[in-house]
């Protein structure tokens, strides 16, 4: 809800207007008596004749006029301290959706041309950039991260409602950028730490690789007990075919390699985090855990409150700069009119 209103953000500041009139009540002006000298003069009833047309209150009106000045001064200071500012809104924002950390596989076997087609050459890789950045786009509620693993898993990017550069840093990773072994543990362990201090119920890992655990240094047992901890859903997504598929050597020849999944390990990973275990070895299978995932509920993320202020004390303060220049002038117009006379 929008709302503008008017506010002094130091409403206590007030309790200093009556310093002034507290400092003179303590410290009394002291009186001093003066021995006032007589004149004769000859034609004294002549010179009260000439300044007999001078209203009598003229000399006090000239000694009130600093006083109010002075007032004035220090009644727009203290309006200046007092800190007034338009807040022009007030929004409530409720965010719902996921908080959800991508695990990309990038070992040297995601290399594999299972799915090339007749007219295209299509490594694991391309297509999993090609999917992944697809559901990254339309997560327009929702918290992206991503965690890249090879031989080392490292965060590549913190979890961020800004969908594009996620899906952008996605498309510049290559094969084997970080290490040709496969760190599943590493990476689930990563994606946990990035997850654990996000609500509850929001928060999902997804895991794509298409390998055997090789280079972990935290156990994948060990990693799942993490994500059951903070009640973290992990979907598994197996990527490729197992058996003999083509694969690009060190001379750009094509060849067959054995390739092998590890689909029990992926499937235990899946089931006892409470997601699902996907293996997509075509684009149509790949895109279906996407799909899955957004028929899940989504659940309250977070509540945020955005005030956005203008402060106003610059307008009291330029007054009171306007009453001390008055008082620095008044003596001078004082003196340019006595010398008038």
């Amino acid at each position: 809800m929008d709302q503008v209103n008017f506010i002094f953000d130091w409403p206590w500041m007030l309790l200093l207007l009556p310093l002034p009139l507290l400092f003179r009540w303590l410290m009394p002006a002291k009186h001093v008596e003066h021995t006032v000298p007589t004149v004769h003069f000859p034609y004294i009833s002549r010179i009260r004749e000439a300044f007999s047309s001078a209203p009598g209150g003229h000399d006090n009106r000239q000694k009130r006029l600093p006083m109010i000045m002075l007032g004035l001064l220090w009644l727009c200071l203290v309006l200046a301290m007092m800190r007034p500012q338009w807040v022009h809104q007030i929004v409530s924002i409720d965010n719902k959706g996921y908080d959800i950390m991508l695990a990309v596989d990038l070992s040297g076997s995601m290399r594999a041309l299972d799915f090339s087609t007749a007219t295209e050459r299509l490594n694991r890789l391309d297509v999993a950039k090609q999917v992944v950045q697809a559901f990254v786009k339309d997560r327009q509620s929702d918290r992206v991260g991503l965690v890249l693993f090879g031989d080392h898993a490292y965060q590549y990017s913190p979890l961020t409602k800004d969908t594009q550069s996620v899906s952008q840093m996605l498309n510049e990773t290559v094969v084997s950028m970080a290490g040709d072994g496969t760190a599943i543990g590493d990476a689930l362990g990563i994606a946990v730490k990035g997850l654990r201090h996000r609500p509850e119920n929001s928060r999902i890992i997804i895991l794509l690789t298409d390998g055997e655990d090789t280079a972990s240094s935290l156990p994948p047992k060990q990693a799942i007990d993490l994500a059951k901890q903070y009640n973290i859903k992990i979907y598994t997504i197996g990527i490729g075919h197992n058996g003999l598929v083509p694969y690009p050597d060190q001379y750009g020849r094509i060849i067959n390699v054995q390739m092998s999944l590890d689909e029990k390990l992926l499937k235990q990973i899946a089931s006892e985090t409470g997601g699902h275990y996907f293996h997509a070895d075509n684009r149509e299978k790949l895109q279906q855990v996407y799909h899955d995932i957004d028929q899940l509920e989504k659940t309250k993320a977070e509540s945020r409150h955005f005030l956005i202020e203008k402060p106003l004390y610059r307008y009291p303060l330029f007054l009171a700069l306007m009453c001390l220049l008055i008082l620095l002038v008044m003596p001078m117009m004082v003196r340019r009119k006595v010398d008038a006379i």
